[in-house]
């Protein structure tokens, strides 16, 4: 055997060895899984599958080295580890089997070189024991007998038998090993048979599984094929409508473009034969107005005519006159005879001329009536021509205008139709948002108010445009496009707006998400209302959109009032705005902390004996306190920055504030609270040390910063990690400022008492009566002082109630309890006491705290 071969020889014992370790952590990592979390056993996973790689490996080079094919069969482990995620995948996995072909001993001879037979050989010679006893004989002269050769010949088939013996001992052991593999093949291919059929049950399963879910797919299949047919149907059949009303539509078109220009046609025609009677009548005026003026001059002339004739038969009876004054006169003068009879015929000659120009003058004027009476008929046959076109025109008229009616009647009914349509696409939108209201699986669905509001006042915007739209129509029924799209925006935004303030209300206090349920419901059905006026043409005039406005008015007040309060702080500021309150805080303290040690010098030069020492233990605790207040924002800046980092993720500073408003106002407020509260406390303690102010001063300042500074730590607590060191440094920093504000308490009220002259009470020179009289007096001012705390206290109640509105948190009495509770008086203490007794009160301790005086213990504050 070759040195390589020897360094190969130990590797089939261990793949022997990792194929049972494999098939064990198999089942093993499965049994895992079974019990814990997948997310616990991630690192067994990622370990496992190192190792399975390597194992595969190692197998795949084994396999392929020549040394091992005759002597080991590896097996072949799976392209890819187990999926333990999926319990299913125990039955696909198979166990490795490793084989070893046994071989046959080197020693063994084959089988046709034993003979097995009873009697020694036929060709073999006799069997002769020595050389010596063949050549000399036997010794002592002795010769084998019978005896000695039978038991020679026995002696030889024993040992032929006993080798016989030992020849079927080892067939009957190579048997036993070759038996033994194949049972353990038979036991391998029983094993990976089981797991086949264990896997063939799980699969049918899923194959089981899978068809029922099939026949449920091809039933869901079959349904929604059916309706995606009925669909299709309804989807052609409306696509045939619109297809006809598209036709229609440019048809009407057509003839409502054709009549237009048959109108205007018709117009110009009516324009030229009105012109041609204006022409007419213009001439009809003109001949009138030449014949009138024909007949003026004519009468003018007839009237100069007879008024010459009668001026001549004047002149004639004149003449006649004057001839019968000259016939009179004839007589006396018969020499004027032949003058006057000469006179008489030329008065006869002018009279036959005047008459025939008077004949002449009637002549004319016949002449111009009768050209009167031709124009006349001309113009009266004109008349008649133009009146017979006049109705023709007229009849054609009529009838385009009937045509035309017809036709704006049609495209009226078109287009109320067309709002039909979408009056009842809208009542199926809005009645689909109002059943949502009483959908318990839209209990689930939850929305914010400032999307409530923004959808509200969209949805009041698309009022106002549906009311124009109304309006237009109302005016022409001939164009509904802006109304039905009015009419469709606004249907999807008041949907829209329930379902949204259903949502809100889920998350609303009760009385809020009661009245927005009633808000949207009567919304809802306001507009249904609205949406059944639309659908007939006698009511739609009386439809009004207004209606609707009231609740989505109601509706956007109601969002208005659930959205949070909030600074008037943009915000992408809030983040900058906490910053600069942390750092304003820690620089209050730094200036207060400053402020004490420079009163501290200012007293220790000013003051001495017990004054200074009052004012030292002061001014000490109050230094103490003021440490311990810049531990604790320290502490909550360091707590706030791991809470900012661990819960923004991929955001930034300012937006993880702007997300959390409501703790990053919280935040301000209790930073601010305490910056107040330590500058109010420097400013007390000045006051006391100086003898300018009281030592309730200081004292209801220590309990504010307690107060104060509990808020703080109740803020940063909200979102901060229960695990966190932070948290627990600071819950450590609120119990240390708890314990120094009660020393200050503390050494304010034993300074008090060291400072203030306490008069004794000597009763000995007084009388009963007046004992009995200072008893009343001191009973009232007893009195007076109960009645004036009652006061004062239910004024501190008033107040903190105020204070509470003005912070914003008067939605959360719970919280606003637990961090600053408002003390209730104690009766006990003021009891009044017997008559004729000193009432006797029971010291408190110098570092005893009590509600009375504003201060809670640090449990309460930390809790």
């Amino acid at each position: 055997m070759a040195s390589g071969q020897c360094r190969l020889a130990p590797l089939i014992q261990v793949i022997q060895d990792c194929s049972h370790l494999y098939h064990y952590t198999v089942k093993l990592m499965f049994k895992l899984h079974s019990c814990l979390p997948a997310d616990t056993l991630q690192g067994h996973r990622d370990r496992f599958h190192e190792q399975f790689h390597s194992l595969r490996n190692f197998f795949r080079r084994a396999s392929d080295m020549l040394y091992f094919k005759r002597l080991i069969q590896i097996p072949r482990l799976p392209e890819g580890p187990p999926n333990f995620l999926r319990a299913s995948a125990l039955a696909e996995h198979i166990k490795p089997v490793v084989v070893i072909p046994e071989e046959a001993p080197e020693d063994e001879e084959p089988e046709n070189l034993i003979e097995i037979s009873t009697g020694p050989p036929a060709a073999e010679p006799p069997v002769v024991a020595d050389l010596f006893e063949q050549t000399f004989g036997p010794p002592n002269g002795t010769v084998k007998d019978d005896r000695d050769l039978q038991i020679e010949n026995l002696k030889k088939e024993v040992e032929m038998l006993r080798a016989e013996l030992d020849k079927i001992k080892l067939e009957a052991q190579r048997y036993i090993t070759q038996l033994k593999g194949q049972v353990n093949g038979l036991e391998a291919e029983l094993e990976e048979q089981r797991k086949q059929k264990q896997k063939a049950l799980v699969d049918n399963e899923q194959l089981r599984d899978e068809l029922e879910q099939l026949k449920k797919a091809g039933l869901e299949h079959a349904r929604v094929q059916g309706l995606y047919q009925e669909a299709e149907k309804k989807a052609s059949a409306t696509e045939a409508r619109y297809t006809k009303l598209k036709e229609k539509h440019s048809e009407l078109i057509n003839i409502h473009a054709e009549l237009l220009r048959k109108n205007a046609d018709t117009a110009k025609q009516l324009t030229v034969t009105q012109q041609s009677q204006e022409e007419v009548a213009r001439v009809k005026e003109q001949l009138a107005f030449q014949m009138e003026q024909v007949k003026r001059e004519s009468e003018m002339k007839l009237e100069d005519q007879s008024y010459q004739l009668e001026k001549l038969k004047r002149e004639l009876d004149a003449k006649a006159g004057e001839l019968i004054q000259v016939q009179e006169t004839l007589s006396h003068k018969e020499q004027s005879g032949s003058e006057l009879s000469s006179k008489l015929d030329a008065l006869h000659l002018e009279k036959e001329s005047l008459s025939s120009t008077v004949k002449q003058r009637e002549a004319e004027l016949q002449s111009a009536q009768s050209l009167v009476q031709e124009k006349e008929a001309a113009l009266s046959r004109e008349q008649e021509r133009s009146s017979r076109e006049i109705g023709e025109l007229q009849g054609k008229l009529a009838e385009k205008e009937a045509q035309h009616q017809g036709l704006q009647q049609r495209l009226l009914d078109e287009q109320l139709s067309v709002l039909q349509s979408a009056v009842a696409e809208a009542e199926n939108t809005v009645r689909d948002a109002v059943s949502k209201l009483d959908d318990p699986l839209h209990l689930r669905c939850t929305s914010s108010p400032d999307y409530l509001v923004s959808r509200a006042q969209a949805a009041l915007d698309a009022l106002s445009a549906l009311e124009k739209g109304q309006m237009k129509y109302v005016a022409s029924m001939t164009d509904s496009s802006t109304l039905v799209a009015a009419l469709a925006q606004f249907s999807h935004l008041a949907a829209d707006t329930i379902i949204n303030g259903s949502a809100t209300a889920h998350l609303a206090p009760t009385d809020h998400a009661d009245r927005l349920t009633d808000t949207c419901r009567d919304c809802g059905t306001q507009s249904l209302e609205y949406l059944g006026l639309l659908k007939d043409r006698q009511s739609l005039k009386q439809a009004d959109p207004s209606q609707m406005r009231g609740p989505l008015q109601d509706i956007l007040e109601l969002g208005q009032e659930l959205k949070p309060k909030s600074l008037d702080v943009r915000q992408e500021e809030l983040g900058d705005l906490v910053d600069k309150e942390m750092a304003a805080t820690s620089a209050a303290i730094e200036n207060a902390v400053r402020r004490i040690e420079d009163m501290m010098n200012q007293a220790r030069n000013e003051t001495s004996g017990v004054k200074l020492e009052v004012n030292e233990r002061i001014l000490n605790s109050c230094t103490d306190l003021m440490k311990a207040i810049r531990l604790l924002v320290t502490t909550s800046t360091s707590l706030q920055k791991e809470i900012v980092e661990s819960g923004r993720g991929a955001a930034t500073q300012q937006e993880f504030y702007a997300k959390n408003s409501r703790w990053t106002e919280g935040l301000i407020s209790a930073s601010k609270a305490v910056g107040w509260a330590a500058t109010q406390l420097v400013e007390s303690a000045d006051k006391v040390v100086l003898h300018t102010g009281k030592y309730e001063e200081l004292i209801v300042c220590s309990h504010e910063i307690a107060a104060s500074t509990a808020q703080l730590v109740a803020a940063s607590k909200v979102k901060a990690d229960k695990t966190s060191k932070n948290l627990s440094r600071l819950q450590e920093c609120s119990r240390s400022v708890n314990e120094m504000a009660a020393n200050v308490v503390a050494s304010t009220k034993s300074g008090q008492e060291q400072i203030e002259d306490r008069d004794t009470m000597d009763f000995s020179g007084m009388s009963l009566i007046k004992l009995k009289k200072e008893e009343m007096e001191t009973q009232v001012k007893v009195l007076e002082l109960e009645k004036t705390l009652e006061n004062e206290r239910m004024r501190l109640g008033e107040l903190r109630k105020r204070h509470y509105a003005l912070a914003g948190v008067i939605d959360q009495p719970v919280e606003e309890e637990l961090s600053r509770p408002v003390a209730s008086p104690r009766r006990g203490i003021l009891k009044k006491p017997p008559l004729a007794q000193k009432p006797t009160l029971v010291p408190k301790q110098d570092c005893q705290l009590e509600k009375e005086d504003g201060i809670y213990q640090a449990q309460l504050m930390n809790s």
